[in-house]
């Protein structure tokens, strides 16, 4: 057997395993669709009347009138803030491995060393896109209307893809990084405020000058922005393009970072 089909071989064991955790911890697959969804109806049922009505102007493009332009304006955000939620799990999930001496036994069996965090990797993608679908399917319950093509709908697939990757790699290196599972719990929250700080939920036009540069210029912004591009017909300007230079960055520079903490004498 050669070196990649040993590889292939212990990375789709690992995948397994992370597919058999995630079913017997059902409750983080479920907290990552709960609060996305709590925020969706909150904002759309209770704030977005008033929201809705003040969207208007150029920078919020035909999003002006009420609750349900708001629905269409709110769910890119509410989307990449499931994305956020993938990455809590994660890094507990990883956290766990390196507290708990699996990882240790792991390392005195001949197995693909990689594979064990490829295996999270994965298993923590089949999580999110399972969420993503969820969350989706209660958008459109709730008011939202895309008006995309197959084609648009492909696309924006994959940039969600394409950034919960990215996500997940730093959430790698996060559970790896910490000494407890607790503390794994907590470091990525901050991804959670990202869609608030940035178009997710109102356009970044209406926010003081140093809040509104960050907010223009974080990562998650141009992903939302080319997603209510594809989905809704709105300008993507430049946005496909930061999209995909700050999730190629992001993944480049967590796998690496993943790899050194996973490799290093702990």
């Amino acid at each position: 057997m050669t070196t990649m089909s040993y590889a292939l071989t212990d990375t789709a064991v690992m995948f397994r395993r992370g597919l058999l955790h995630m079913r017997r911890y059902p409750v983080l697959t479920f907290m990552t669709v709960f609060l996305p969804v709590v925020f969706l109806l909150l904002f759309v049922y209770v704030f977005g009347g008033t929201l809705g009505d003040g969207l208007g102007g150029a920078a919020s493009g035909s999003f002006a009138g009420g609750r349900e332009a708001y629905a269409n304006y709110v769910v890119p955000g509410i989307l990449l803030m499931t994305v956020a939620g993938t990455a809590q799990g994660t890094a507990i999930t990883v956290a766990m491995d390196m507290t708990e001496g699996i990882v240790d036994r792991f390392r005195t069996m001949a197995i693909f060393r990689p594979s064990v965090l490829s295996g999270h990797v994965l298993g923590s993608m089949v999580q999110s896109l399972l969420s993503l679908v969820v969350v989706a399917v209660l958008a459109v319950a709730t008011g939202f209307r895309p008006n995309a093509t197959p084609v648009e709908w492909l696309a924006a697939a994959g940039v969600l893809m394409m950034i919960t990757f990215a996500v997940v790699w730093l959430s790698v290196a996060l559970g790896l990084v910490t000494k407890s599972v607790e503390s794994a719990s907590n470091l990525p929250m901050p991804l959670l405020l990202l869609p608030f700080l940035g178009s997710g939920f109102v356009p970044t036009d209406s926010m003081p000058a140093a809040l509104r540069w960050f907010a223009e210029y974080q990562p998650f912004t141009p992903v939302i922005e080319t997603l209510r591009g594809l989905l809704l017909g709105t300008g993507i300007g430049h946005s496909a393009w930061l999209a995909t230079g700050w999730s190629v960055a992001v993944t480049a520079v967590c796998f690496q970072w993943a790899k050194w903490l996973y490799n290093r004498e702990r």
